[in-house]
């Protein structure tokens, strides 16, 4: 029996590791309002749905095998690349991991983040928000030619009913990495400015000492001189 409850303990702990991973990848830090919680948990399901909509052409018998293997690649890179806005909101996005060599428990540079996140932003919204609406009123391809046959855009029926239902959602993923950026940046920019605490009692939101003594100097003294009228008024 003993054999079998050691083969049982890995199996058991494993969901707990699991969720332990899960929580400290999404929680957020302290100062993340739950707008911004809500909008950075919110990106990578916005891109799901393209994801998935691209992956049944990886069985498409016309695709090669390189073709497929980028159809592949891109929907996988797609939601790494939509996770990340997790990381304006989460401790790790402030401090890297321990899985980081030569990086980790370091604090993350405001500016390292910041930048990457705001170009990513721009573009997102430069293709994703403006050329695709663009694109899409003018019947034309996001860099202006006619359309090329198969063009799922040409599609009716439920077809095109599916690709605008998974592709639509795509134009909020700028803004909303817009905003987080913002966030993001103000609340490391207020935490570096933020001044330091000169002691112990200042960083635990305590009186200092020497104003406790003062205190407890005055009250000792006001009891002193109460005990001492007390004791003239009982010898008269």
């Amino acid at each position: 029996m003993q054999p079998l409850q050691h083969s049982e303990e890995p199996t058991a702990a494993r969901p707990g590791r699991l969720r332990a991973a899960w929580r400290a990848a999404h929680e957020p830090v302290t100062g993340v309002s739950r707008r911004m919680r809500l909008a950075a948990c919110a990106v990578p399901f916005i891109v799901l749905p393209a994801s998935i909509w691209r992956l049944p052409a990886a069985l498409d018998e016309g695709f090669g095998l390189g073709e497929r293997a980028y159809v592949v690649a891109l929907s996988l890179l797609s939601e790494v690349l939509a996770f990340t806005a997790i990381g304006l909101i989460a401790r790790w996005g402030e401090v890297f991991p321990r899985w980081i060599p030569f990086l980790r428990g370091r604090r993350v540079p405001t500016m390292a983040a910041v930048i990457p996140a705001a170009i990513g932003a721009t573009i997102l919204i430069l293709v994703f928000t403006f050329l695709f609406i663009v694109s899409e009123i003018r019947g034309t391809s996001i860099q202006g030619d006619d359309l090329p046959v198969g063009s799922p855009t040409l599609a009716t029926g439920w077809e095109a009913a599916w690709y605008y239902v998974c592709y639509t959602p795509l134009s909020l993923w700028g803004p909303l990495l817009a905003v987080l950026t913002v966030a993001y940046w103000q609340r490391r920019r207020a935490a570096e400015n933020a001044p330091a605490p000169t002691s112990v009692s200042d960083a635990v939101g305590l009186p200092p000492l020497a104003c406790v003594i003062k205190d407890r100097g005055e009250h000792a003294c006001r009891e002193t001189t109460a005990e001492k009228r007390r004791g003239s008024m009982n010898r008269t």
